[in-house]
């Protein structure tokens, strides 16, 4: 009996993960209804598609994955409660927001230096995200303390509270989208936590929209006082605030959790859970992306120009950000502009992550070797092959 699979038309190589006795079709994300699933068997998706009763109701559907760390979309008590196998990506997207996070930090002002320098992250959230930055910080050398009151205090490394984190060099945000008491995370900063954010200070907001709110950063960046802000994720989505776009460092559309690398390890977690829910042999398969270029470290950089040039060669950041600048602002209809900023993630480049890349040199240092392996690269010689 072959599996119909029905797919987001933006999670990869679908095709390729779920071969063998299935058939997969794709739609857009928000085109999916409950009238394209009355013969499906699995549903796959991403954050934009809401799961729940009124979607699978009266459907075929068997088994739903999402291709997403979030859950905030995904009604997990109605699919237990209907009998419908469940997965997500847990973790999957972890290194590339990240390493997005850090291209933020390496690109807006001396940032990067101040930090190396003996300041502050304040990271909010430490979920599988929240503690992969933890990590790389460490291995980095820089400074952090953490704000996530949904855990014990004594699992959390360098436990502070949310004033805390507020008061920091960086504030990088990451907890789950939630209204539930007592510690809803949405609108978690507002007026008031926005208001005591130093000036010298940046704050990256690359977990989901709301939990920012964003009529109130709007206000306070309107003021001439506000701190640096680099936003990926924007409530409203995808008819995002034009007036906020104009006023924040940097801004892009969703996309921090989306280099390929990441995108194709959320398919194939999928690919395992559905196997291990039909009771069928996993089989080892090797990355359709292949080996990313190999990257040449110049002599003479100093430590924070290591990082910034590391970072930068394998993803711009301002890039995206004239991207959405161009898509979004001028364009007078709102319609449009949601549909313009669906389109830069449908259509988003192949984008490489730098953990795993080898990293050459022509006589390492102590010091390149050591910005080479926290960033999680691979030093060769430029004499190895």
């Amino acid at each position: 009996m072959t599996l119909q699979i029905l797919a987001d038309e933006n999670i990869p190589a679908v095709e390729y993960f779920f071969s063998g006795d299935t058939h997969v079709a794709r739609l857009p994300g928000r085109a999916i209804g409950r009238a394209q699933l009355q013969h499906v068997d699995i549903l796959l998706v991403r954050s934009v598609t809401r799961v729940d009763a009124t979607l699978l109701s009266g459907t075929a559907v068997k088994f739903v994955g999402t291709a997403t760390s979030g859950l905030d979309h995904i009604d997990q008590e109605y699919l237990c409660q209907s009998g419908i196998g469940f997965a997500y990506a847990a973790g999957s997207n972890a290194n590339s927001v990240v390493e997005y996070v850090l291209a933020a930090v390496a690109s807006v002002a001396d940032t990067l230096e101040k930090l190396l320098a003996g300041g502050v992250v304040g990271v909010v959230g430490y979920g599988h995200i929240g503690k992969a930055i933890a990590e790389r910080l460490d291995a980095l050398g820089i400074r952090y303390c953490v704000f996530d009151p949904r855990l014990q205090q004594h699992t959390i490394k360098q436990a502070a509270t949310l004033e805390q984190v507020l008061d920091c060099d960086v504030v990088t945000l990451h907890p789950e989208l939630t209204t539930d008491e007592p510690w809803p995370s949405r609108h978690l900063l507002g007026i008031a936590e926005l208001s005591r954010l130093g000036p010298d200070s940046l704050l990256v907001n690359a977990s989901r929209g709301p939990i920012i709110d964003n009529m109130a950063l709007l206000a306070h960046l309107r003021t001439g006082e506000g701190f640096s802000t680099v936003v990926d994720v924007w409530e409203g989505e995808p008819a995002i605030n034009a007036a906020l776009l104009e006023r924040v460092t940097l801004g892009t559309a969703h996309i921090a959790g989306y280099s390929l690398d990441g995108k194709l390890l959320a398919t194939r977690m999928l690919s395992d859970a559905v196997k291990e829910w039909r009771h069928v042999q996993s089989a080892a398969l090797s990355s359709p992306a292949g080996t990313a270029p190999v990257l040449l470290l110049p002599e003479g950089f100093s430590r924070a120009q290591q990082i910034r040039y590391l970072l930068k060669s394998r993803y711009d950041i301002s890039l995206d950000d004239a991207l959405l600048r161009q898509a979004i602002l001028g364009e007078p209809i709102i319609e449009k502009r949601a549909q313009q900023f669906d389109q830069l993630r449908k259509t988003y480049r192949s984008r490489r992550e730098l953990a795993g890349s080898l990293v050459r040199q022509s006589i390492p240092t102590a010091q390149q070797l050591e910005v080479i392996r926290a960033l999680n690269c691979i030093a060769v010689n430029l004499g190895d092959a």
